[in-house]
């Protein structure tokens, strides 16, 4: 081993440290921008090393530069204009980028090796990290689009159904995996392996057009475990380590998180791609809601029954992302605060549309990370608890997961309706999510402040 391999894999040592670094410092809202810079900065010393050290590169730097320029720029301008309320869909288009990327490789290294020998089988290894690399980042691509267009409202949110839907699924599979078996054992045909990538993009499509708006967060996190798999085979055709733990960090990180997300909505996987969440009596749930009779306050009386109470807990939901009000929330909380009433937040895990949704906002707003609390650090304090204010949230704090046969039944909530009093802050009478009316809003104990929050 030449003194060039040897600093490669330490320059791949070094890297794969600060990746996991980045993961461990990610885990909390106080580190969590350190952590991303020591990501970004360990990729950035691969792709460097990469570049001056690696054949032929050199020879076509116009082409990485430019590239280079065109992708930082859309990343700087996506990251610094996008609004809190659109993050989600900024991941999911960038983690589409990301496997799109993944796929693009395959089929280049996939292309050239066949041209060099053809009609010659190519190492089974080098074929199946190939072929999973392709149809992994390609259902990343496509599917990761369908995500951003129902959470950007360009596609409906509803499951996209239709007869037999199921059946052409199946068959698209089947066909993909066919495909792959005479790739690999009969002849590494180009046109069949275009063909193997083609009918992966709409698989991609496929899967994801089924599954309610409601569920797009687990969506997005599960493909971007995909992504990382696709990223992890991208290393392997390419003899690249550095991609290779990179992206094996990002596979399962990504599928604990959307384990996590799904124990949070006392859901399994499977039940989240197949089953339709919250389908079915949408318009006639929100109507029944909207003939709930409700309580109704003024914005004066909420005020004056937080300032004398002891304890006020408020809850954060996507209602207060969209309106921007993570600002006014924490004047708020200064007001209480200095009036010696003890103000926590209650964080629920899926809160918003992306996990720790909520703990960004509340941070970017300056708010103590010692008054953000989880759920199940929280949830016993509601019965000694004079207001939970309640901010746009719906499903999370619906005491209809408490009741066999729910669309969200078993779901673990936030106890709010055992606070003494709750004011819920809502632009409407419509129902979350789930599509489902929420009985906390017709609660005795409950009042209504309608309008932006």
């Amino acid at each position: 081993m030449d003194t060039l391999e040897v600093l490669t894999f330490l320059v791949w040592l070094i890297a794969s440290v600060t990746f996991i670094l980045a993961l461990k410092f990610l885990a909390s809202p106080a580190t969590a921008r350190r952590g991303n810079q020591l990501g970004a900065a360990g990729m950035a010393l691969v792709v460097t090393w990469t570049f001056f050290t690696t054949d032929g590169l050199l020879a076509n730097w116009w082409i990485i530069v430019v590239g280079g320029a065109i992708g930082s720029v859309a990343g700087w301008l996506g990251a610094k204009r996008v609004p809190m309320t659109a993050m989600p869909q900024m991941v999911a288009i960038f983690n589409g980028a990301g496997g799109g990327a993944a796929a693009l490789v395959a089929v280049v290294e996939f292309l050239r090796d066949a041209d060099l020998h053809p009609g010659e089988l190519l190492p089974l290894a080098f074929v199946i990290a190939t072929l999973l690399g392709a149809i992994i980042g390609s259902v990343s691509l496509t599917g990761s689009v369908v995500a951003f267009g129902k959470l950007q409202g360009v596609i409906s949110g509803r499951p996209v159904k239709y007869p037999g839907s199921q059946i052409v699924t199946a068959a698209l599979f089947l066909a993909v995996v066919g495909i792959g078996i005479y790739l690999a054992a009969v002849s590494p045909s180009i046109p069949l392996f275009l063909l193997f990538v083609a009918i992966s993009l709409v698989l991609g499509v496929q899967l994801v057009m089924p599954i309610g708006g409601a569920d797009m967060p687990v969506v997005v996190s599960l493909l971007n475990s995909y992504t990382g798999i696709a990223v992890a085979a991208t290393g392997f055709v390419l003899n690249n380590y550095a991609l290779l733990i990179a992206g094996t960090l990002v596979g399962a990180s990504g599928a604990i998180l959307t384990q996590l997300m799904c124990k949070a909505m006392n859901r399994s996987i499977f039940n989240v791609l197949f089953a339709g969440f919250g389908t079915g009596g949408d318009a006639a749930a929100a109507g029944a809601e909207g003939e709930e009779q409700l309580r109704e306050i003024s914005a004066d009386d909420a005020a004056v029954l937080m300032a004398y109470g002891k304890r006020v807990i408020i809850v954060p939901g996507y209602g207060m992302a969209v309106a921007q009000a993570q600002g006014p929330v924490r004047e708020l909380m200064d007001l209480l605060v200095a009036r010696g009433v003890d103000v926590q937040f209650a964080i629920h895990p899926v809160a918003g549309r992306m996990p720790g949704h909520m703990n960004v906002l509340l941070a970017e707003a300056n708010v103590p990370y010692d008054r953000l609390k989880e759920m199940d650090e929280i949830n016993e304090d509601f019965a000694d608890t004079d207001v939970a204010l309640v901010i746009g949230a719906n499903d999370v704090v619906n005491p209809s997961a408490r009741e066999e046969g729910s669309p969200i039944s078993g779901m673990p909530i936030l106890n709010v309706d055992q606070a003494h009093n709750i004011i819920v802050l809502k632009r409407g009478r419509g129902a979350g999510f789930a599509g489902i009316p929420n009985p906390l809003f017709s609660n005795e104990k409950t009042t209504m402040l309608f309008g932006d929050a």
